[in-house]
This record gives C-alpha cells, sequence and structure tokens, in this order.
C-alpha cells in the first residue's frame, strides 16, 4: 500500500488524463450543485474573508489529509487492476463514514457532517475523486478536485456559516 501511495503522489496525469479529471469535476460539480442547492446545503453567500490561509488550510486538510488514506492508499492506478470497483466502493464508503465520526468525536462544530445531503454531496465528491485517482494513477487530481470544492463551499456557498 505504501509503494502504492508513493506511486500516487509521484504521477501526474498526461493532457489526455487532466481532461478526464476536467469531465469528472463538471460532473461531479453539477451533481453536487443539483442536491446542494435544492436541499439548502449551498446558498449563495458574499465572499467570506480569509481565502489564502483558507487556501493553504484546505491543501493540508481536507484536501491531503483526506486523500491519501481514502483514495492514495485504497484505490488502486490502472496498472494495478482494471476491476476497481470493489476499492472504490470500500474507498467512498469510507470516507463518507470518516464525516459522522469526526462529527461525533473530535469536530465540535460538525453538526452539519451529519445532515443526508451533506454525506450524499460527500458521495458524490469522493466517487469523482476515487475515478479519477483510478484512471490517472495519480493522487493530484483529487487533491485538486477536493480542495477546490471545499474552498468554493466555504468561501462562496455557505459552508463557513453551518
Amino acid at each position: 500500500m505504501l509503494q502504492r501511495l508513493r506511486r500516487s503522489l509521484t504521477t501526474l496525469p498526461d493532457a489526455r488524463g487532466w481532461a478526464l479529471c476536467g469531465l469528472v469535476a463538471a460532473v461531479t460539480g453539477s451533481l453536487m450543485a443539483v442536491l446542494g442547492f435544492s436541499t439548502g446545503l449551498y446558498a449563495l453567500t458574499p465572499t467570506v474573508p480569509g481565502l489564502p490561509p483558507r487556501l493553504l488550510t484546505v491543501l493540508f486538510v481536507p484536501a491531503l489529509g483526506e486523500e491519501i488514506p481514502f483514495r492514495g492508499l485504497l484505490v488502486p492506478g490502472r496498472d494495478e487492476t482494471s476491476r476497481p470497483w470493489t476499492a472504490i466502493a470500500v474507498s467512498t464508503a469510507l470516507y463518507v463514514a470518516w464525516h459522522p465520526l469526526e462529527a461525533l468525536t473530535f469536530l465540535p462544530r460538525g453538526a452539519m457532517f451529519l445532515r443526508p445531503d451533506f454525506l450524499a454531496c460527500t458521495a458524490i465528491l469522493g466517487l469523482g475523486c476515487a475515478l479519477t485517482r483510478w484512471r490517472t494513477g495519480s493522487l493530484w487530481p483529487a487533491v485538486i478536485l477536493h480542495g477546490g470544492f471545499v474552498v468554493v463551499w466555504q468561501t462562496w456557498l455557505g459552508g463557513v456559516r453551518l
């Protein structure tokens, strides 16, 4: 597993892989937007100050901090298997389950992590990250996807207020 993680951190997608990541990001974002806006999880809000430190913070937690165990270690690259679906399902399920565990243990203001709409968006994001990890062999698209959506949510879609 550590070999898998090392490869995922030292591999970058080729142009075709980045194009696929863009497509996955668009589909993931569209599904999350439909769900989030329809349930009130997302609400357009004025820009929340503090974007530069937020970008840095989100890079480490949750982007790298969650992508390393859930996708870097658990999801194989395409060179490891042509049938990744069990690993992707387990990775996504554990990633979703991690959020309520955080809320119930050490994240005192994490009640939002118990909302079914939040968990559904988490599953969509987790699946998108797992697919980009498997298809490209690289963890970096998943880190960018995860971090990007968290920053947008916290900065413009009301995530900080929740």
